[in-house]
């Protein structure tokens, strides 16, 4: 009878060891939805929206025309996609705390001080109201979003730019 050893096979992994922890120390790896502090990325969403003060594109664009910053993050695919908003600022989502915050040495010029009232938008107004909510955390306590986000905005026949041709098809046609 051959064992592991002279047959080259790998031997048995034994079984892990069962996991415990106690009500105290949260395990980073669980998947249990009832983990210490876990939340769904819908109650999330549901928190972080009590906190903010969610504008119709309507009320953001009457806002807008009295001061407020449009704050546009969606990528550069769905802007030249759908076009843009007349006047709003373009901040990649990555790079928009540091854009914003009046404290950073790489703020936009527009970023004068806390109290500036910026209205995020995103391309359906899911991540604007995260974002949104980063910007409350650095003191700008008049950030806001917009509901249903650009799709929204170009919805209710608010100005919007021409979409972008796509590279591909700024190719020289050939003859």
């Amino acid at each position: 009878m051959s064992t592991h050893s002279d047959t080259g096979a790998t031997p048995p992994v034994p079984a892990p060891a069962p996991r415990t922890t106690d009500k105290n120390s949260a395990d980073e790896h669980s998947t249990d939805k009832h983990s210490a502090g876990a939340h769904s990325i819908d109650e999330l969403l549901e928190t972080v929206r009590r906190s903010l003060n969610r504008l119709t594109p309507d009320q953001a664009y009457e806002r807008a025309k009295h001061g407020a910053l449009l704050i546009d993050i969606r990528y550069a695919e769905l802007r030249d996609r759908d076009g843009t908003i007349p006047g709003a600022l373009i901040v990649e989502r990555n790079e928009l705390e540091w854009r914003l915050d009046p404290q950073c040495a790489y703020k936009l010029p527009q970023a004068t001080d806390h109290g500036i009232e910026a209205i995020v938008l995103c391309n359906e107004g899911y991540a604007s109201s995260l974002a949104a909510a980063s910007l409350h955390s650095l003191g700008l306590h008049r950030a806001t979003d917009l509901v249903g986000g650009f799709q929204a905005w170009a919805a209710a026949g608010l100005p919007v730019t021409e979409p972008q041709a796509s590279a591909a098809c700024q190719r020289p046609l050939r003859g």
